[in-house]
């Protein structure tokens, strides 16, 4: 239990240093016991109650809430109740316990937040936190069937009550698709359409849902269209101003995260902490160096890191899966080597 609480209380130090708030469910998902595609399921009521899909012993949920309480309590934030209503068009309230336990109930929806943040910042959290989720099609990789005309798999698909819709038994067949690729005219569209649904696609890589774009009012879109065209020059010099913003940033998140690199592992040579913090910062990547964990600086985030960079470039494990050795027994083959390098970078 000492090493989940050690464990419960590095995941809710790295939520709360990048959103200034901390959920149970949050920390479900740091802690690896749920993936975010599943509580996306979840928010988007395909299932209930969250808790029946954790593989974790009952008990050991219930400590590891006591735990966050705990810690919260200790670093002085403020408890928040909050409302989880499902992404469907009658915006159900989401269940995490079984019915009859009020308490459990109470516990999971409890978030922690920090006192440092202004009444109005609070506020707007508040609000954000209690909105359901947006509607959501998906863009499915298999076939499928829409069970409410029985037509074939085509075109994008709506889950209600674990039965999949087509755009037409959904009512969303008078939208049009917008791609992703314009941040500013969707962002117009959306606000400018009555109704809008975001369309997501599954990552089997990455094992997430990813946004591929919205549906909205045709009319909507076009006005959109006009008011992008009408401050085109504007955005496109704001966007120059933010491209050398985000440019400094990232050079002073890399070096925080080289000297944190040197500061665990002062025999790595500073030019290859240097390479691993440039690989793993990469904005856009997915890699450990962008992940919440990874922006504040985690130790568990900088050594995913640094053992990353051992494993290709220190060890035979490129050849080892080239020759077709599984990733898994390649993986046990040179973690020997690993740990050697890891016991030299940290005397």
């Amino acid at each position: 239990m000492q090493k989940l609480q050690r464990r419960v209380t590095a995941a809710a130090e790295a939520a709360l240093a990048e959103r200034h708030y901390v959920a149970p469910v949050e920390v479900f998902v740091a802690l690896r016991w749920i993936g975010p595609s599943l509580v996306t399921d979840w928010r988007r009521g395909l299932f209930t109650p969250l808790l029946r899909k954790i593989p974790v012993d009952p008990a050991k949920v219930t400590a590891a809430c006591e735990y966050l309480a705990g810690w919260a309590r200790e670093r002085g934030l403020t408890p928040s109740e909050t409302v989880y209503l499902a992404g469907t068009r009658d915006r159900r309230p989401l269940v995490f316990a079984d019915e009859d336990d009020e308490e459990a109930e109470r516990r999971f929806r409890t978030h922690w937040v920090s006192p440092e943040l202004p009444d109005s910042r609070r506020q707007r959290l508040q609000e954000r936190q209690n909105k359901a989720p947006d509607l959501a099609v998906i863009d499915p990789l298999n076939e499928w069937t829409c069970a409410g005309c029985g037509t074939g798999s085509g075109g994008f698909l709506f889950m209600e009550d674990d039965e999949s819709l087509c755009l037409s038994c959904a009512d969303f067949d008078h939208l049009v698709f917008l791609p992703s690729g314009d941040a500013a005219l969707s962002r117009r569209a959306k606000k400018e359409s009555t109704l809008a649904v975001l369309v997501l696609r599954f990552n089997r890589r990455r094992k997430r849902y990813e946004r591929k774009g919205i549906l909205v009012e045709e009319a909507a879109l076009e006005r959109a269209e006009e008011q992008c065209l009408a401050d085109e020059d504007a955005r496109a010099r704001r966007r120059e101003r933010d491209a050398v913003r985000r440019s400094a940033q990232d050079v002073e998140f890399q070096a925080a995260f080289t000297t944190e690199i040197l500061r665990l592992f002062p025999g790595c040579p500073t030019e290859r902490a240097q390479r691993i913090a440039a690989h793993a910062g990469l904005r856009g990547s997915g890699r450990v160096g962008r992940s919440a964990a990874g922006r504040a600086l985690g130790p568990d985030a900088v050594r995913l890191a640094v053992v990353a960079s051992i494993r290709h470039e220190d060890t035979g494990y490129d050849s080892l899966l080239m020759s077709g050795v599984p990733r898994a027994e390649a993986r046990e083959r040179i973690s020997g080597d690993i740990d050697r390098v890891l016991a030299r970078w940290q005397r």
